[in-house]
């Protein structure tokens, strides 16, 4: 009797739609609703007229110009990823397929580094130092950064923080100094005009030169002009491995002090010997919580992270930009107490070479110098064979010839911490990746599977296959969590009135299928991706439409 009904409330649709003015522009029915609350799925209907919901619901009758029949299917907000290496993957391409083909459309950047506000040493520095893609810059503030991307056509929303490592570099340059009160002041102007731009808050990423330099008080300062205007504080903190808690130490008192709500970026214990300290780690988090602290984290669904050779040498060698870093590189007297220093066990400096405990753990997948592509995939200890020296000496010659950081993959996490972390009740998921497509420019180089897998790794895998949270709470953690920590308006939920950012996939049968070997390959399960309202997923295909737009923070000013 359902099913006879279901069918005829169906064909009772499609025969008015056809005929007069439809009442809705797309109507999705027969769908299992997961509003993005967290709260319990059930059978619904939800229409779409212009770009925002028109309703949500029980099943209701509605004659639309598309029907899309979502039997079996879940229908949820749109994910947002927490952390998006997009910045210049969206230029060279603005279909974002490796995202949205998993549901998510909003990217989040400014982990540290952000493409505004730009002086002219940053603007020159980024043009000197691109990779595969090749643009120009004609743009010099966030804002202007992120309404170009939207000008210029992408299929996804974003958004970013004020990186804080551009913030020092506008006012102090690549140098390992304190600023002073004019050059603090400058930063702090900058905050200003990028919140009023748009921006979500200020990110960091601590373990980098020359963000490194940067001590407590400065980050605190920047962050109460973040706070004013209702931001976020969201951190690479300074440590991940063997000074982990006392990063997170520092973290809590950025937060407490500028009064700002604040993120820890992509949680992890890196190294065997800091797997141990999650639990600490959450304690010193729900003691802050409970004092009344907004903090949150966020996360990738993977047990290796992937950064630059950068992260095993130390941030001294570094100090003045990448031209000085390989000029200091070049002088066998500093090469020698390098190679030294990254053999030796630290707390001064997060050596990502010592906590993956072995060169086989370094996999390289990024390089600039077409002649040296032909080593990506290879591990340290195989590309440190070839060359007959020491892996330690392997990369400082691969920096020195490639004239990049490159690209690197480090084996580091612990799955079942990775199933703890999932767990948390304030844990969303960021990729730390682009947003490619297995084509092109892109094929020059490699990537790490998160790029392709993280959140269909996250609902086939850790969902539906090993059931470590329900689907309701990944859909939670995916869209309304983010949202509300983001302070984002009328996004992240399945609500009248809110932005048609939409997602219908199926929970049977979504999966990942990137791996480290052969990162490139799409995962599947998304049927329908709707942004703003405009159908840019459909039936498991790109329909070339750019429905994304620049997403303001809440402290914008028109």
């Amino acid at each position: 009797m359902f099913l006879r009904n279901s069918i005829g409330f169906s064909l009772a649709i499609i025969i008015l739609s056809c005929s007069g003015k439809a009442d809705v522009d797309i109507l999705i029915q027969n769908g299992i609703i997961y509003d993005g609350t967290g709260n319990n799925s059930y059978n619904g209907t939800v229409a779409i007229k212009d770009d925002k919901i028109f309703y949500v619901g029980p099943p209701k009758f509605f004659t639309a110009r598309k029907i899309i029949n979502a039997t079996d299917r879940a229908v949820s907000p749109g994910f947002i990823n927490m952390l998006s290496w997009g910045v210049e993957t969206l230029i060279e391409d603005g279909k974002s397929q490796s995202d949205i083909r998993q549901g998510v459309t909003l990217e989040v950047f400014g982990e540290g580094m952000s493409w505004g506000p730009l002086n002219q040493e940053l603007k020159e520095n980024i043009l000197k130092n691109q990779g595969d893609i090749k643009y120009d810059i004609n743009w010099t503030t966030l804002g202007e950064y992120l309404q170009f991307l939207e000008e210029k056509g992408i299929s996804t929303n974003v958004a970013s923080f004020i990186g804080a490592t551009t913030l020092r570099i506008n006012a102090v340059g690549y140098e390992n100094k304190k600023p002073n009160d004019s050059e603090l002041e400058i930063m702090k102007n900058l905050v200003h005009q990028g919140m009023k731009e748009g921006a979500m808050g200020i990110g960091s990423s601590l373990i980098y030169a020359p963000a490194f330099y940067s001590d407590t008080e400065e980050l605190i300062e920047i962050c109460k002009i973040a706070a004013e205007y209702d931001g976020m504080y969201i951190s690479h903190m300074r440590s991940e491995g063997n000074r982990l808690l006392e990063s997170v130490d520092e973290l809590l008192t950025i937060a407490n002090d500028a009064g700002i709500r604040a993120e820890i970026y992509h949680l992890k214990q890196s190294g065997k010997n800091n797997w141990n300290k999650l639990d600490r780690v959450i304690q010193k988090i729900d003691s802050a919580r409970a004092k009344g602290l907004k903090i949150t984290t966020d996360m990738y669904t993977y047990t290796a992270g992937a950064t630059g050779l950068d992260a095993s040498m130390p941030p001294w060698v570094q100090e003045g930009g990448l031209d000085k870093w390989i000029e200091r590189l070049k002088n066998p007297k500093i090469k020698k107490r390098v190679i030294k220093e990254m053999k030796t066990d630290t707390d001064k400096w997060e050596n990502l070479m010592r906590a993956a405990n072995s060169s086989d753990k370094l996999m390289l997948v990024g390089f600039k110098n077409d002649s040296l592509k032909y080593l990506t995939g290879k591990t340290l200890t195989e590309v440190s064979k070839i060359y007959g020296k020491s892996p330690e000496e392997t990369a400082i010659d691969l920096v020195i010839k490639d004239g990049s950081r490159v690209g690197t993959v480090y084996f580091l996490m612990d799955e079942q911490n990775v199933k703890r972390q999932i767990k948390l009740p304030y844990m969303s998921f960021g990729s730390d990746a682009g947003t490619m497509a297995p084509e092109g420019l892109f094929l020059k180089s490699s990537t790490h599977p998160r790029a392709f897998g993280n959140f269909a790794r996250l609902l086939g895998k850790y969902v539906r296959d090993e059931k470590v949270i329900t689907l309701e709470d990944a859909v939670y953690k995916l869209t309304g969590l983010p949202a509300s920590n983001l302070k984002l308006k009328k996004r992240g939920y399945l609500k009248k009135g809110f932005y048609a950012d939409i997602v219908v996939f199926n929970p049977k049968t979504i999966n990942d299928f990137a791996t480290f070997e052969n990162p490139m390959q799409y995962a599947t399960g998304v049927n329908h991706v709707l942004v703003n309202g405009t159908h840019v997923i459909d039936n498991g295909n790109h329909t070339g439409a750019y429905g994304g737009r620049f997403v303001k923070g809440p402290g914008y000013q028109n």
